[in-house]
């Protein structure tokens, strides 16, 4: 039998892919969002949707409905989205601004799930000076659960873009257990690999058209392994598409060689907005050498190497290696491992977000699999949670936000020592 999962905060559901191309049943999903929710329910017709906000969710009806116990779900996945709001003046779990957290745990504790992977971006690291991360953690380890918390570069897995998160991973079977190991370890900020590059990825695709249209692969486009697992049987490209482009912003990406940005433009092809961000920055009275330059703007990218993160601008700001015009949607889905057989809903604005805030699949499969086969679902639960290892970055010296951080974690860890010595 499968193990089953539920998602929550699912988005299109990049993650859920990734656990059910691991062979877990994903019995539910929820999200807010309702076009990525139409996105789910077109790629995950089986699955159980609700639209719903995660504060308006009981938890105890949701599990009779499915014909589950408290500490039978194998898998939670998703997290909540850290807000990173100041709690000046109030206790932590009072403040109505970390009710989606509050609601999180909430869940954890209703369903009490064998395993849960919540993940978020690196901002969580250091939001409420690192507040945010603590008290979450110190939630999941009083709630009995063992956990990493890990800062994932998701080219070292594969993945071909720098995209940087954080993995909360835990369980309450009294596993002690390690994270799936990187197939290449990245050092510094050069980082090539023949088989993790934009090239690589999006090749394969046909000259994209000029109109929203769906049309079919060339029949004598080379297919290489990487691009017929991303085909993954799609007779057809959906979502692949460059638009119109207006004289002046031709002009700009046509100046722009690979890796460079709206900074290397000439001034009178700067965008008026990019100018006065720029100026705003140099007004803010912070050190010249500290200020780290203007805002980018558009990018063109670097074929041999792994795309930028993909996010919901990338189809505003990221121009094609060679080709004078932005990546396609459907570009963007390739670089965050979607197979083309995967349909969007909504808008162009919307699919784009979908895509940008997803957990990319291949990733999520990686993870999924090394729990399923390494670990398993067996195990006595116990009420002793603690703090596994964290790890919050690769750099040997740490910002000052990241130690503040890194001194809560570490408190928590003493007060478990505390506790089990006494």
């Amino acid at each position: 039998m499968n193990p089953k999962a539920i998602s929550l905060f699912c988005g299109a559901g990049g993650c859920s892919l990734g656990f059910k191309k691991a062979n877990y049943d994903i019995i539910f999903a929820t999200d807010i969002d309702q076009a990525a929710l139409e996105t789910y329910k077109k790629n995950f017709p089986k699955a159980k949707v609700l639209a719903a906000d995660i504060n308006q969710i009981d938890f105890e009806k949701l599990l009779s409905d499915l014909s589950l116990s408290a500490g039978e779900l194998d898998f939670l996945l998703g997290g909540p989205p850290c807000q990173g709001f100041s709690t000046a003046g109030l206790r932590f779990w009072d403040d109505p601004r970390n009710s989606l957290l509050k609601s999180y745990v909430n869940a954890l504790d209703k369903i009490k799930p064998k395993w849960f992977l919540m993940e978020n971006v690196e901002g969580l690291l250091t939001a409420n000076d690192g507040l945010y991360l603590y008290e979450a953690t110190k939630a999941f380890v009083d709630l009995g659960y063992r956990i990493r918390v890990e800062k994932i570069y998701a080219h070292e897995y594969g993945i071909p873009q720098r995209r940087k998160r954080v993995f909360i991973i835990g369980n309450r079977l009294g596993v002690d257990f390690d994270l799936p190991e990187p197939t290449i370890r990245v050092k510094g900020r050069i980082f090539r690999n023949s088989d993790i590059t934009l090239r690589h990825t999006i090749s394969g695709l046909p000259k994209p058209s000029g109109e929203r249209k769906e049309f079919s692969f060339y029949q004598d486009s080379p297919i290489s392994e990487w691009d017929e697992q991303l085909r993954n049987g799609a007779d057809n490209v959906t979502d692949h598409f460059a638009l119109y482009l207006a004289k002046i912003q031709l002009e700009r990406i046509r100046y722009l060689k690979q890796g460079q940005t709206m900074k290397d433009l000439p001034v009178e092809l700067q965008h008026e907005s990019f100018k006065r961000r720029s100026n705003r920055r140099v007004k803010d009275g912070m050190p010249s050498e500290k200020r780290g330059g203007a805002p980018s703007g558009i990018k063109r990218l670097i074929y041999d190497e792994p795309s930028l993160t993909i996010t919901g601008a990338s189809t505003r700001e990221f121009i094609h290696p060679v080709e004078d015009r932005p990546l396609t949607i459907r570009e963007c889905a390739r670089i965050q491992t979607f197979p083309d057989s995967f349909i969007y809903e909504g808008n162009d604005a919307e699919k784009i977000q979908q895509i940008g805030n997803a957990i990319p699949p291949l990733l999520a499969r990686i993870f999924a699999e090394h729990i399923k086969n390494d670990y398993g679902f067996t195990g006595e639960s116990t009420a002793n949670g603690s703090l596994i290892s964290y790890s919050l970055t690769k750099s040997e010296g740490m910002s000052p936000a990241l130690l503040k951080t890194k001194e809560l974690l570490d408190k928590l860890k003493h007060q478990e020592l505390q506790l089990t010595l006494f």
